[in-house]
């Protein structure tokens, strides 16, 4: 079985994020940048479902500028066989996304498609649901256990009320949750082994897509700065102050 594992160059989750002066966006000059952490927990979950004798190839695909062969390249020191590298230095939306990734799929043909939940960028959480739709294939969003047996995907995930347990029958899309595994850290050998690995690289044209965006970002800002909080004398005071300066009960 051949399973494909989308990853995403984002900012260090470790990082202040910064807006620009002009607000036109996040300022990226000189800051960290590290694969998803979603997108680490779907690579890691590929290998383990390899290291079980259920998957045979773990192919990584990466959508964006040059460096995020970085990401790749860290994918594959994780234990990812092969990378490809669909190049654009341009903003590309989910559903671009999704139909690139849609493209890649009908070349590839792998049985199953793990990505993550949502980026820690956008945070839209739309990649792997449009991905399915496109692709007509079953989805198992927000999983925190994932077996595979008899052509089946066993997908246990996490909703609102509590736990859900689905059974998509192969190929589909699954989106990993934070409790499905804890990602490894790549060994120095596998670092090495992983620059010899290939990635091949691809534009989107290629594949025939249209990345064009839909949306205009009309301005972005930084949250509002939490003010100060107050010491009261008594409970008094408290319930007071709760009722008619907060107006919360």
């Amino acid at each position: 079985m051949k399973i494909l594992v989308p990853v995403k160059r984002v900012v260090d989750y470790n990082v202040k994020v910064r807006v620009k002066p002009d607000q036109t966006g996040v300022d990226l000059a000189n800051v960290k940048m590290s694969m998803n952490p979603f997108c680490e927990i779907a690579v890691e979950e590929a290998i383990r479902l390899k290291e079980k004798g259920v998957a045979e190839e773990i192919v990584v695909v990466s959508i964006g500028p040059a460096q995020a062969q970085e990401t790749i390249r860290t994918a594959l020191a994780m234990g990812a066989d092969r990378g490809i590298l669909i190049q654009t230095d341009d903003a590309v939306e989910p559903l671009a996304v999704a139909k690139l990734l849609k493209a890649v799929v009908d070349e590839e043909s792998p049985e199953l498609v793990v990505l993550g939940k949502q980026a820690i960028d956008g945070d839209n959480n739309q990649t792997g649901q449009m991905l399915a739709a496109l692709l007509d294939w079953p989805q198992g969003t927000f999983a925190s256990d994932v077996e595979i047996a008899d052509g089946k995907a066993k997908v246990t995930r996490e909703i609102d009320g509590g736990l859900q347990t689905l059974s998509l029958t192969l190929p589909a899309v699954v989106t990993t949750d934070l409790r499905l595994n804890e990602p490894r850290y790549a060994s120095l050998p596998n670092i090495m082994k992983a620059k010899r690995k290939p990635i091949d690289t691809k534009a989107p044209s290629d594949y025939g897509v249209d990345t064009a965006p839909r949306l205009t970002v009309v301005k972005v800002t930084e949250p509002p700065k939490r003010e100060a909080g107050i010491k009261v004398e008594s409970v008094a005071e408290l319930v007071d102050k709760l009722k008619n300066e907060a107006g919360v009960i």
